[in-house]
């Protein structure tokens, strides 16, 4: 069983570091300063042999109806009502304030199983604070240190507990198997891929459908990633609003698109690195590159009011470096009016600026109103199909012979250089290495005009391709080697 579990309290109080040891990995970014937290964060943790579904969530604060905190706090609203058991925590140090007791009635009004936790209660410091949490009405609390890892052991007995009493509240049945049952039901369809190409040499599938494609949704400040991504999953899941800069942690989201998994990750802007000076926002750039590091189709997300401005060329130009699959997409198309001019002039700039990736995907779309959304999936399904291409040995080398026939490589020194055949060694991206008699003297614009035909020929657009010239053995180097010794 997977108790929904969600860890609410007010700013700064450790929520985000308890979501990290339970986790066993720093997701959640944390920092001295309040409020870091915005967005809710979901992810499976285990607590002895207790496997749970944990959500981080934003500082509880008062504010006004239309400030950044009110729609955080809707955020942890939608948290609360998602969860089975509710850790309330405090900061045992300071004591009781009075947000903690306005936040601890919402969560009891909020008729949820509640588990009280007093934060950093390592030392005698947090005595105080600890004696003071029983005031607030929510049962006994549970003295814990989320850095230091004290009071999990208490934690997991108090967890226990709850989930025996769910379950027998259900009538001795786990209500989430019951629901997965539920949906496992129908008949089962075979999936398969059309249209792959087989290598001759190892047979390879190019991937598994069944995993959850890997998609990272990046850009600069407000240029709309996360309102996005809200439309389209179909719900207000992640934090937006008209300040730029709100999405700070990489926040990834699962979503089905036709029958298809996706993993979608939510990224903090990226800015000019010689303007980012505060280290929270060091961490939330850190973070986004992570995530382009793990995701297999990068989109990056460009203002078409403002498009190709020097920070989104070096964002498109780092997820080519490395090695990711992408696509472009120009929001906010419903504030252009010229439709087939602008989509002309956005093509021609990114052929001059990103010769690198020629034939990249370039889809308006509009993050707002869902204008070309299934028209971008579709795209980032396509150009992931030619990421993960494979091609025999065979077909590669009677390309190159043909190409090299056509246009032999320069002689270097008054000797010509010799090249011998060509194989893929890698997909995802696809890296070819070419075998030659003297691969430093071959100038780089041979490998490019290679590189190039090589894209035109097997229909390779936008991914980036690795052509690595390599030099063989030489066949005659041992019986040389053996007249040198005699």
């Amino acid at each position: 069983m997977k108790l929904n579990v969600a860890i609410v309290g007010r700013p700064n109080v450790g929520k985000s570091t308890l979501f990290n040891r339970l986790v066993g990995k720093k997701l959640a970014l944390v920092d001295d300063r309040p409020g870091v937290t915005r967005d809710r964060r979901e992810n499976e943790a285990k607590l002895g042999d207790l496997l749970i579904n944990i959500i981080d969530t934003a500082g509880l604060e008062v504010a006004e109806e239309d400030a950044l905190e009110t729609r955080m706090r809707l955020q942890t609203e939608e948290a609360i009502s998602m969860a089975d058991v509710i850790f309330f925590m405090i900061d045992a140090r300071t004591g009781l304030t009075p947000m903690d007791e306005y936040f601890a009635n919402m969560v009891r009004k909020s008729g949820k199983t509640t588990i009280l936790l007093a934060n950093k209660a390592e030392g005698k410091a947090a005595d105080g604070g600890f004696y003071e949490a029983f005031s607030l009405g929510l049962g006994e609390p549970i003295a814990v240190s989320a850095e230091h890892g004290i009071g999990m052991a208490d934690l997991y007995e108090v967890l226990v507990k709850h989930e025996e009493e769910l379950i027998a509240a259900n009538g001795g049945v786990d209500p989430h198997e019951e629901a997965l049952l539920s949906a496992d039901e129908g008949p089962a369809v075979d999936v398969a891929i059309e249209g792959e190409i087989e290598d001759e040499a190892e047979n390879i599938l190019p991937y598994d459908p069944s995993k959850p494609l890997r998609v990272a949704i990046v850009g600069r400040p407000n240029a709309g990633k996360s309102t996005l991504i809200n439309q389209l999953i179909g719900e207000d899941r992640l934090l937006t609003g008209p300040e730029a800069g709100i999405t700070r942690d990489s926040i990834s989201v699962n979503w089905e698109f036709n029958d298809r998994k996706f993993k979608l990750f939510d990224t903090a802007g990226m800015r000019k690195k010689a303007r980012v000076q505060e280290k929270l926002e060091k961490l939330s750039v850190s973070d986004a590159l992570r995530s382009i590091q793990f995701a297999e189709v990068v989109v990056v997300t460009l203002d078409v009011t403002k498009p190709f401005e020097k920070q989104d060329l070096q964002i498109a130009d780092l997820v080519a470096r490395e090695g990711r699959a992408i696509v472009i997409a120009l929001n906010k198309w419903d504030l252009i009016e010229n439709h087939q001019e602008k989509l002309a002039e956005m093509r021609e700039k990114a052929n001059r600026l990103l010769p690198q990736m020629r034939g990249v995907p370039l889809i308006p779309i509009s993050g707002l109103t869902g204008k070309n959304l299934p028209r971008l999936m579709q795209n980032i399904l396509d150009i992931y199909d030619v990421w993960n291409i494979r091609i025999s040995t065979s077909r590669l080398n009677r390309w190159l012979n043909n190409v090299v026939g056509h246009h032999p490589p320069p002689g270097a020194g008054g000797r010509r250089i010799k090249i011998r055949y060509a194989t893929q060694i890698k997909a995802r991206p696809p890296t070819v290495a070419v075998f030659c008699s003297r691969p430093d003297a071959l100038p780089d614009s041979y490998t490019r005009y290679l590189l190039n035909d090589f894209r035109d020929h097997f229909k390779v657009p936008a991914v980036p391709v690795r052509m690595l010239m390599r030099k063989g053995d030489n066949p005659y180097a041992a019986k040389a080697a053996k007249r040198k010794i005699h």
